[in-house]
């Protein structure tokens, strides 16, 4: 009883530290931080699999809220339960909330600098460099076969030409993916659901996550 009491706490702490770290080595926030977040559950910790990483971002992005700090109650709560959702939140957070004020203090101060402006905005670009590697790795793993490929096409299509609410579309995605399995079964065509994603897949090189 004591050793299983001992193992949980230790469980705890770990969430804490690789949430704590990830907090203020990551730019961007949202879905930058998810190769982060990925690199260090699946490949370093073995929390989750490489496929599971999909499942993540999906429950991440479908809920209220910030993706990674969604991502971190997901993977907390995974490990150890709503006491582990707690720490791995509070770990992810706090570092960065301790930053934005100090940053906030000295960028107010320090606003009309131009060099300050100018590191700004290439933390701007770099953030986009992020985003776009974060879509390539999750689609990597969530598109699979052409119903994906079309879901994904078309949702991509009504984001630049309509006004239609991000939320519908993450309603929407679920019911396309349980009609296209309907179809499927009805025709008698063999629906697959996951990607295989074999173990010498894995990215190695992540240097995404210094910069």
């Amino acid at each position: 009883m004591k050793m299983k009491h001992r193992e949980y706490l230790n469980k705890l702490v770990q969430l804490f530290v690789v949430f704590l770290k990830l907090g203020p080595s990551t730019f961007g926030g949202g879905y930058a931080m998810i190769t982060a977040i990925e690199r260090e559950v699946v490949e370093k910790k073995s929390w989750l699999k490489q496929d599971e990483v999909g499942d993540m971002v999906s429950v991440a992005g479908s809920a209220p809220g910030g993706v990674a700090v969604n991502s971190a109650a997901y993977i907390g709560y995974r490990l150890a339960g709503t006491a582990g959702a707690v720490i791995a939140v509070t770990g992810i957070t706090l570092p960065t909330l301790l930053i934005v004020l100090i940053l906030s203090v000295f960028g107010t101060m320090y606003k009309d600098v131009p060099k300050v402006a100018a590191a700004l905005k290439g933390v701007h670009a770099a953030v986009v460099a992020l985003i776009i590697l974060a879509a390539y790795r999750v689609g990597r793993s969530s598109i699979f076969d052409s119903a994906t490929l079309v879901i994904t096409g078309l949702t991509v299509l009504v984001l630049f030409f309509t006004s239609l609410n991000s939320v519908y579309l993450i309603l929407g995605g679920p019911a396309a993916g349980v009609a296209v399995i309907i179809i499927k079964h009805a025709l008698g065509i063999s629906a697959v659901t996951e990607k295989d994603v074999k173990d010498n897949q894995l990215e190695i090189n992540y240097p995404e996550y210094y910069i």
